[in-house]
């Protein structure tokens, strides 16, 4: 008999859940706060309460879990760490695509020469006294390194040297592209480099806080974390690789779905405190994007969930649209932090700032925002004086407007919210459904006073925008229904092969459509509908998604775990490594295989393959086993381009990918065997 623990760590809420693996049974769950000054205090709060309801002690525990929104949520956000791009033989045209630029936020770029052919020949030497030189004033300013080559994934040697001086030189977490996927696209994979860079710290001290609790109540069994496509890693490997957690949590929850439901065919729609993550079930397995997770504006290298994140959750901004008569809004892709949340632990101060702008003719341009400290880990390296000085004052909790001394701060403002050193606090759909009494986690009267001073705000039109908070609070909701809806139909036609190479996000939106789900009766009469159910997740499915499987006309999925689905997938998955090569041919009769090690020639088609799947078994059977699998599975996938000259083929390329899986190998202590 077996006991699991998964855990999931979100935007809001960590949840956790007790299985019994071999019954496909909860025993216990629970939920506590993320607590993103310390994530060990949210962690260690819905481990205990979860061990608690399943009524287990903690030496029975055999596995251990963990999947994440927080990278996630970071890249949508546009937050993380400072870092520097090492990058080698690029030229400044190939720094401007795969947005590459927007990426980097205007942190250091340092191109110095280097880099290697197609052939893997290099192509120009590696010029380490540059590197030297401009590491010198960069040692303080940023956390760590992405570094970048051209064609490194037919020669990885100019990343591994730059790699190894900038450790002797900085000591700082470096992140090779060449590691990260075995694919062409030198700046998509720089673009993927820079992102895990940026991520190191903050899963770094997701992984070493989950530790830290299972140490300190005595659960010694291996921890795991979700990889992107829902495969388990081992907590080595994220640590080095934390952009293979990207869509972390929403893989977990397709895992979940299907482990709850049983659903073959279906939309899962996870909704979570950040982001809506949308997926499609096929044949009870969810689909693998070939192009690379996409989160938010950024396309990866990183094999993940065919998944479509949006920037829509529960503690989404809501903004109000000033452009026309009518009022409008909009929410996301920015998380706030609830004000209801704010005042149950800053209640004295948050509701005299209300009672303050209620009692005023009008609301200011800040009234009902608040700025909060956030101790994240990140440190305050490369800020302006002004950010620094503005940062100097935000001690506490306090309204924005308090804050800030002149109108110009507020551009340091979202420049502190964007590396994570402060949070808004605002309306958010949580508040509005606090107001409905949809939930009351919170402190109620301080959502009323937030709706209330929202709705008195004007429209175009010189009207209010809403009556009452009530009228406000329903406005609310029902742009994250239509939000929503959209997010399912966009889904929806992406994965119809009827309308293959249409704007998915156009089509949600017609005019036509949309009179077809309203079932129009006029002259025409028009009927639509989502022919495939839709499995509901997340705590606020059940409160929100009622209203969208009506307007969808489909079958709304509520499971009764939907809330911690993500924390059951994360321990009923699988460990899979997945190493890729490729073998080339420069000329006649000459074949290159391109390993880590550097390429290889071979005089035969045949040897040279056979040579490549070799390396690459024994390189993903020693990650599986690195990752904690037992009992491997490993299956091979060869993948030639051959063209046909005069009657003859022609050899172009072969691309190889092993793959390694097994079960996670979990403790065997006295304690778990006697049950």
């Amino acid at each position: 008999m077996a006991f699991f623990l998964g855990v999931d760590t979100g935007g809001t809420y960590t949840d956790a859940v007790i299985l019994d693996d071999e019954a496909n049974r909860v025993l216990g769950k629970a939920k506590a706060l993320t607590s993103r000054q310390d994530l060990a205090i949210g962690i260690g709060a819905a481990i205990d309460r979860a061990l608690e309801a399943s009524g287990l002690r903690p030496d029975q525990v055999a596995l251990v879990s963990l999947s994440t929104t927080l990278a996630t949520n970071a890249l949508v956000e546009g937050q993380g760490s400072r870092v520097a791009l090492i990058s080698i033989g690029f030229d400044e045209e190939d720094l401007t695509r795969a947005g590459l630029a927007e990426a980097m936020k205007g942190d250091p770029v340092i191109r110095i020469g280097g880099g290697h052919s197609h052939a893997g020949i290099e192509a120009e030497p590696l010029d380490l006294a540059a590197l030297e030189q401009a590491l010198e004033g960069l040692q303080s300013d940023v956390s760590g390194f992405a570094v970048a080559a051209r064609f490194a994934t037919r020669n990885p040697g100019h990343e591994i040297a730059a790699r190894a001086v900038i450790r002797r030189l900085t000591g700082a977490a470096v992140t090779c592209s060449h590691e990260l996927s075995a694919k062409l696209n030198g700046p998509k994979r720089a673009l993927t480099a820079v992102l895990n860079a940026r991520l190191i710290g903050m899963i770094d001290r997701l992984v070493a806080a989950c530790e830290r609790h299972l140490a300190q109540i005595g659960i010694e069994a291996p921890l795991m974390a979700v990889r992107g496509d829902g495969a388990l890693i081992g907590a080595a490997q994220v640590r080095e690789r934390p952009i293979e957690t990207i869509l972390s949590g929403p893989a977990a929850s397709i895992v979940g779905a299907r482990w709850l439901t049983g659903a073959s065919d279906a939309l899962v729609s996870d909704i979570g405190g950040t982001t809506t993550d949308v997926a499609l079930l096929r044949d009870g397995l969810p689909e693998i994007d070939p192009e690379g997770a996409r989160v938010g504006a950024f396309r990866t290298m990183v094999e993940a969930v065919a998944m479509r994140t949006s920037g829509l959750g529960g503690d989404s901004e809501v903004h109000l649209l000033s452009a026309g008569l009518q009022g409008r809004l909009r929410l996301g892709p920015r998380r706030l932090m609830p004000v209801s949340l704010l005042a149950r632990d800053h209640g004295p101060m948050v509701h005299e700032a209300f009672e303050r702008w209620l009692s005023g003719p009008a609301p200011g341009e800040y009234d009902g925002r608040f700025v909060v400290p956030m101790a994240s880990g990140e440190t305050a390296s490369g800020l302006g004086p002004r950010d620094l000085a503005l940062l100097a004052r935000i001690t506490r909790p306090m309204p924005v407007a308090s804050a800030l001394q002149a109108r110009v701060e507020a551009a340091a403002l979202d420049r502190l919210v964007a590396r994570g050193l402060v949070m808004l606090s605002g309306v958010t759909p949580s508040d509005a459904s606090h107001v409905t009494g949809g939930l009351n986690d919170w402190d109620a009267g301080a959502a009323e006073k937030a709706l209330q001073l929202m709705a008195s705000r004007r429209s175009g039109s010189g009207d209010r925008i809403a009556a009452d908070a009530a009228g406000m609070a329903q406005l609310i909701i029902d742009q994250l229904t239509r939000q929503t809806t959209e997010g399912l139909l966009e889904a929806a036609f992406a994965e119809d092969p009827r309308f293959e190479g249409e704007d998915p996000a156009q089509l949600a939106r017609h005019s036509l459509l949309l009179a077809g789900l309203a079932q129009h009766q006029g002259t025409m009469a028009l009927s639509a509908r989502l022919a495939l159910p839709v499995i509901g997740l997340g705590a606020s499915a059940p409160f929100y998604y009622g209203a969208v499987g009506k307007k969808l006309g489909c079958e709304m999925i509520l499971p009764e775990h939907a809330g911690v689905a993500n924390a059951i997938g994360a321990v009923a998955g699988q460990i899979s490594q997945r190493v890729s090569g490729t073998v080339t041919s420069p000329a006649q009769g000459r074949f290159v295989i391109h390993l880590t090690s550097g390429p290889k020639a071979y005089g035969d088609l045949e040897q040279a393959l056979s040579a490549l799947e070799q390396a690459l078994r024994a390189e993903a059977e020693a990650r599986a086993r690195a990752a904690g699998a037992e009992d491997l599975r490993i299956t091979c996938a060869r993948h030639l381009r051959e063209a046909e000259v005069e009657g003859q083929k022609l050899f172009i390329e072969a691309e190889l990918s092993v793959t390694a899986s097994g079960r996670p190998r979990v403790a065997h202590s006295q304690a778990a065997e006697q049950g």
